[in-house]
């Protein structure tokens, strides 16, 4: 699996949410600052976040953005899943609810993709905002 900068983006700015700001509430131009990218792509990472229910936007005086639910609620994959759409490492265990590819029965390789897609969901959805923001204070870059 690839993760674009859109994922990668999106979890450093629901980490740096989570690390809470002013009320607990963090604007996107404060991210943008700390984090080193644009403000226009943080706009465009937001809206999926917020309808994902991942985040909530805080308007007036001292507004920005906050997490919708507690830190260690929010999944590293949930936060891909709302900009990337999947985690799959293969396009045909990407395939929507109902579909299914038409060589499943007879592929070679599809228990190797499948396999390698439960490790990858086991991490994204057994590590937290809580643990990244935790590891994050603690100046830890990986586990």
């Amino acid at each position: 699996m690839l993760v674009s900068t859109k994922g990668r983006y999106a979890l450093r700015l629901m980490v740096r949410v989570a690390r809470g700001g002013e009320g607990g509430r963090v604007s996107l131009r404060e991210a943008s600052e700390a984090e080193g990218i644009s403000l226009k792509y943080l706009e465009q990472l937001a809206r999926p976040l917020v309808q994902a229910g991942l985040l909530r936007s805080v308007r007036g005086k001292g507004g920005g953005y906050a997490l919708a639910c507690e830190p260690s609620a929010i999944r590293a994959g949930d936060v891909l899943r709302a900009v990337e759409g999947t985690t799959a490492p293969v396009a045909c265990l990407a395939l929507g609810e109902g579909e299914e590819c038409p060589r499943e029965g007879f592929c070679s390789t599809v228990r190797f993709w499948a396999g390698l897609d439960d490790v990858i969901e086991r991490y994204v959805n057994g590590t937290t905002l809580a643990d990244l923001a935790d590891s994050a204070d603690a100046g830890q870059v990986g586990r």
